[in-house]
């Protein structure tokens, strides 16, 4: 199997690593624009190699996509982190323009690869990919409910005093400040969390999952990048090893809980073919009038992107 990650950054470079180290593909392509960025970071992780004792093979190149052909799987990090004084618009118009790039090489040379999409803003660069590659939506996902849900867990496991691996949990809605918490679906060691925790404190947890990015840019000074690396890593392995597992991903919703063409993170079984299938859970009141709020941001920035092509068209 072959993995591709096209963007040597902290994300990228993370989500190599832990590809490698896990063995989850015999060879990891690593990209970037940036001269010998990129093959650097991949030669850093091959030395490892013997200390840990792996042998996926890692390989930088820079800007080279025919050295990504016939990749299994490719996961996009590309793109700028907002900047001081850059609108959201700013930030929309310069990521779509290069995931736009290189979805457009990622498909000329592996035409049958799996994208997932990391680059920020995540809903937005998801459907952006999706319009580029004119890929099924099956094929073409974002990475976000594993990381927020990820973030949950752990404040959770930290706030129980429990092991963070007995906890199960979906979020779904937008990545960020309108994600939707489901307490309902969650559960600790097959107890329902409602049971073990107050509601006070529950929703103080999740409020700080819910700007739990910005969380750490105060603390850093910069983007997360071990979580969302990983979180990209686990999308990666359900699909190279086949493993049907259930996580919640960014996918254009066609029909599902009442939404047509925005892109919502969901339920999903990911497996060999991407996804194999959007799981629709029942929701209460609370949670569809939380999921068409998010719903209506996600759709105003789609919205601005489609004005932003029109405009230089």
């Amino acid at each position: 199997m072959k993995v591709t990650v096209v963007g040597a950054g902290n994300v990228g470079a993370t989500c190599a690593d832990v590809l490698a180290t896990r063995e989850i593909a015999n060879e990891i392509v690593l990209v970037d624009i940036k001269e010998g960025f990129a093959e650097g970071k991949a030669l850093d992780i091959w030395q490892k190699a013997p200390i840990i004792g792996y042998d996926s093979r890692t390989v930088g190149v820079t800007g080279d996509y025919a050295r990504t052909a016939d990749s299994d799987v490719v996961v996009i990090t590309s793109g700028l982190p907002r900047k001081p004084g850059m609108s959201r618009d700013d930030l929309i118009s310069t990521n779509a323009g290069i995931v736009k790039t290189v979805t457009e090489q990622v498909v000329k040379y592996s035409p049958n690869a799996i994208i997932i999409v990391v680059s920020n803003p995540l809903d937005v660069m998801t459907y952006q990919a999706h319009l580029t590659s004119g890929l099924p939506r099956e094929k073409v996902f974002g990475m976000a409910g594993i990381l927020d849900t990820a973030r949950y867990r752990a404040f959770l496991a930290e706030a129980l005093n429990v092991s963070p691996k007995d906890i199960q949990a979906v979020l779904m809605g937008g990545h960020g400040d309108t994600m939707v918490p489901l307490p309902r679906y969650t559960t600790v060691g097959g107890i329902p969390v409602t049971e073990l925790i107050g509601k006070a404190e529950l929703d103080a947890i999740v409020q700080r999952t819910a700007v739990g990015g910005g969380e750490l840019v105060k603390l850093m000074g910069t983007s997360a990048w071990y979580a969302p690396g990983a979180a990209a890593a686990q999308m990666v392995e359900a699909i190279v090893r086949d493993q049907r597992r259930v996580f919640p991903v960014c996918i254009e919703l066609q029909g599902e809980y009442g939404i047509n063409g925005v892109y919502l993170g969901a339920p999903v079984i990911l497996g060999r073919n991407g996804i194999e299938k959007v799981i629709e859970l029942q929701l209460n009141d609370e949670e569809k009038a939380l999921l068409e709020t998010s719903r209506g941001h996600v759709k105003e920035v789609m919205e601005a992107l489609d004005n932003m092509s029109k405009a230089s068209a």
